[in-house]
């Protein structure tokens, strides 16, 4: 029987056959009071054992339709994500016997940090944005997560400031001044979220300006 360390290996490869763009495997325990959740005084998932194996989806801003949210139905990319992610808890039953389970997508339901949790798994590295900066795809690719019942190993993360020397695109693109200040201002980008939301429209474009505007690719 291989050991967690070859499972999860393989389960990042068969993450990829199933569609996703980018993976990797953060041990469950450091997304507890992870940076984000310090800062946004919301603690998110406990589990202290385990690993979330956390898939990535590019979206090309040429197919805009995937991040149009729906009331009750989220986006047609994250629905995309969560089908890989039923279709890699499947494969892992059926070859392994590893429990798994899709985590919800927000914090309040029971879900975490994916960005923190994109970057502790070594998928990319977060830009001034405040969006994870990816090798190959920059800012442009949304993540959920599966946690399993195998258990990985931390590793180092990567240390550099990918934004440095960068003309700051993302901060005069943002019409909210979300980053004005050189701090990302969650208040000010959920204001325009919970806006768009509020309008009344059946699938709503949220805004991707700071995204759209970044030129990094994550290198």
């Amino acid at each position: 029987m291989p050991d967690d360390q070859e499972i999860i290996r393989a389960a990042l490869r068969r993450a990829r056959e199933l569609g996703a763009d980018v993976a990797g495997a953060v041990p469950a325990k450091r997304l507890i009071d992870c940076p984000s959740a310090v800062a946004d005084g919301y603690r998110g998932s406990q589990r202290d054992r385990g690993t979330y194996i956390v898939l990535g989806l590019y979206h090309d801003p040429e197919h805009p339709e995937l991040d149009l949210w729906e009331p009750d139905r989220g986006t047609p990319g994250d629905r995309i994500l969560t089908g890989i992610g039923r279709d890699l808890g499947r494969w892992l039953q059926e070859h392994y016997g590893v429990e798994s389970r899709v985590i919800p997508y927000q914090p309040e339901a029971g879900g975490i940090y994916l960005k923190d949790a994109a970057c502790m798994a070594g998928i990319g590295r977060m830009g001034r944005n405040n969006l994870v900066l990816v090798p190959g795809y920059g800012p442009r690719v949304r993540f959920r997560a599966v946690w399993v019942e195998l258990e990985c190993p931390d590793r180092d993360l990567p240390k550099g400031d990918l934004c440095a020397g960068c003309e700051g695109y993302c901060i005069r693109a943002c019409p909210m001044d979300a980053l004005s200040t050189g701090r990302f201002s969650r208040e000010r980008c959920l204001e325009r979220m919970n806006a768009d939301k509020a309008s009344g429209r059946e699938r709503i474009d949220h805004c991707r300006a700071c995204e759209l505007a970044c030129p990094a690719r994550g290198e």
